[in-house]
């Protein structure tokens, strides 16, 4: 764990109320993992008081990026940051994406590879923002040579990011939206049943990221797959290290924070409400 001021070498709105802003650090680049989160003093004043924990989108040699979601003061004050400013970031924290997971069998959901049979990569689900920790793990995914399918849902088509990015690294990306503006109509769990039905072999690990009902949709369906399967939890957090028990999760050995011990979790881990 690394704290240090850095300063912005971009931050620019890429969708509706989502910001891509970069850094330089040698540092906290080399220790970071897909899944893992900085934790950012937005101003020297008192507003906001506490630091803001955001997913590490991408690391590309010592240049991280934070895929962010303006929501509230902070976020907004973060996004009216320019290019030169500093900023004081703790990190790499919490617990990121097991990628050791990964398999190459072929079950069915139709890519091919490059080179040889058809085999299997691994689903990667994200819902809305939850895009964010996922790119990094799809990047490190096919450098094991492990073929993505990638499933991003939204409410609407203007709500769709990153898909473009997962394209260029070769992943399959299903789309779904709420109104239908753009892919399957419904939410993106209801498309990946679909997909899955057509499975004749047992699928792939799952990685999931998104709001609370659809990790908890997705654990089912990992659960009636008996596949493993991950996910990144999002919940409010203060300290980002574990002392201020403010992002307690239930989980079947009792509660566990999710800065510390996540945000990464086994979804059978989980005691859903």
């Amino acid at each position: 764990m690394t704290e240090q001021n850095v300063r912005i070498s971009s931050n620019k709105k890429i969708a509706p109320d989502h910001y891509l802003l970069a850094f330089y650090s040698r540092a906290i680049a080399k220790k970071a993992e897909p899944g893992q989160f900085l934790n950012v003093r937005i101003n020297r004043s008192y507003e906001p008081l506490l630091r803001r924990p955001f997913g590490i989108h991408r690391v590309r040699g010592s240049r991280i990026e934070i895929l962010y979601k303006t929501v509230g003061g902070a976020t907004r004050v973060l996004s009216s940051k320019k290019k030169g400013q500093l900023l004081d970031v703790l990190g790499p924290l919490g617990k990121g994406f097991d990628s050791a997971l990964c398999i190459s069998t072929d079950h069915g959901l139709g890519l091919k590879a490059k080179k040889g049979p058809a085999s299997t990569g691994n689903i990667l689900v994200a819902g809305g923002h939850g895009v964010a920790p996922l790119l990094m793990l799809a990047e490190k995914l096919i450098t094991k040579k492990a073929p993505l399918f990638v499933f991003i849902g939204a409410a609407t088509s203007a709500h769709i990011i990153r898909d473009k990015e997962f394209k260029k690294l070769g992943a399959k990306v299903y789309i779904a939206t709420e109104d239908g503006s753009r892919g399957f109509k419904g939410l993106v769990t209801q498309l990946l049943t679909k997909r899955l039905k057509s499975v004749q072999k047992q699928p792939a690990p799952i990685y999931a990221c998104g709001p609370s009902p659809m990790l908890k949709a997705i654990s089912v369906i990992a659960k009636r797959l008996n596949v493993p399967c991950q996910i990144s939890i999002e919940e409010r957090m203060a300290c980002g290290i574990g002392t201020c028990l403010g992002c307690a999760v239930k989980t079947v050995t009792g509660y566990k924070m999710v800065c510390k011990d996540g945000p990464v979790f086994n979804s059978g881990d989980i005691t859903w409400q």
